[in-house]
Order: C-alpha cells, then structure tokens, then sequence
C-alpha cells in the first residue's frame, strides 16, 4: 500500500492579473475562486491563491436548473461557489 499527500494546488498573483485572468487560465469561475480564497476584492501581487479543482465550463441557458447542470443543488453550490443561477452565467458543470 503507498501513502500519497495530496496538496492544494497554488498560484502566486502577478502584477497586473486580474481575478478573472487567473479564473480564465485555470479553468476556473472567478467566483468560485474567490469563494475558495475568502476574496472580498481583488488580489494583490504575490498574493498566494488556492485553486479549486478545474472542470469543464459552460455557459447558462434559460430554462436549467442546478441539478440538471451538476446532478444536484449541492453539488452545483460546491462546484460554483454560488446558489445563484441565471442565463448568461458561466459556471463549471
């Protein structure tokens, strides 16, 4: 039996990165990664962030629901970092 650590992955914030910018090159939603990181306002640089694990992302349509979207509510909520949902809205299913 091996024992293997999983740690967090982390990024450094770069001068002039916005949250969005990071989010975009993580495959990430910037709401979901300031959920994650507790952000009120945009990070700073060298600020260190938590990415939150990546999926596949789409883009709302009038008409779906959390658990449609993701299985269930929680899960939508868990991988979103919202409860919020609404067209036009670009989440990670």
């Amino acid at each position: 039996m091996e024992l293997r650590l999983n740690r967090a992955a982390v990024y450094r914030v770069r001068r002039g990165q916005s949250l969005a910018d990071i989010a975009r090159a993580f495959g990430v939603t910037a709401r979901l990664l300031a959920a994650v990181n507790h952000l009120t306002k945009e990070p700073e640089e060298g600020e260190v962030l938590v990415l939150p694990p990546s999926g596949d992302r789409y883009v709302v349509r009038g008409g779906e629901s959390r658990a449609l979207l993701c299985g269930s509510p929680e899960r939508f909520e868990a991988r979103n970092g919202t409860r919020a949902l609404y067209p036009g809205q670009e989440i990670i299913i």
